[in-house]
């Protein structure tokens, strides 16, 4: 039976550190399933998801741990079960507006209310040649129960859109 185990990782970027930690799972019998990794002023950072046999799991975990002292700082978290996902619906989200403090805070509080999950979220800031100033970009995909009032949803974040005068796009 296998194991899974949720990574994040965080060092100073810099070639071979996705070799280290995959070396270390590959010495464990383990499996890289599914990752996300990138760089972030100057600090390579990452979330992953691996497979390893529950008889490996706790030294695949100490090993991890110990790349410390190559400067690679990795936390675990050690999962037998799948989450259970229940009766939902997938969503997307996308919003695109002028910066400013507290856009996705105020999106994400709306969210929240509803049970709404985000599974994946990207955002970026980005210059605004045309207008000045800086543009804030967030794609989210959402999971979304089927209890939820999805017109009511879709109300408050056409309302936050037209508070905070940016563009939210909210589609199946």
């Amino acid at each position: 039976m296998n194991t899974s185990i949720v990574l994040t990782i965080i060092a100073d970027d810099k070639p071979g550190i996705v070799k280290t930690v995959s070396e270390v799972l590959y010495q464990h019998r383990g499996s890289w399933t599914q990752s996300s990794m990138s760089s972030l002023a100057g600090q390579f950072a990452g979330i992953l998801l691996a497979s390893v046999p529950a008889e490996d799991a706790e030294a695949c975990v100490e090993a991890l741990h110990g790349l410390e002292t190559a400067g690679i700082s990795v936390t675990a978290h050690v999962s037998s079960a799948d989450a259970e996902t229940g009766d939902t619906s997938e969503y997307t989200l996308d919003l695109v507006g002028n910066d400013r403090k507290g856009i996705l805070h105020d999106m994400t509080t709306i969210l929240e209310r509803h049970d709404v999950n985000v599974q994946d979220l990207e955002t970026l800031v980005e210059s605004a040649s045309m207008a000045g100033g800086e543009l804030f970009k967030a794609k989210a995909h959402l999971v979304v129960p089927s209890s939820a009032n999805i017109d009511l949803l879709e109300s408050e974040l056409e309302e936050l859109a037209n508070e905070l005068m940016v563009d939210i796009v909210f589609r199946k």
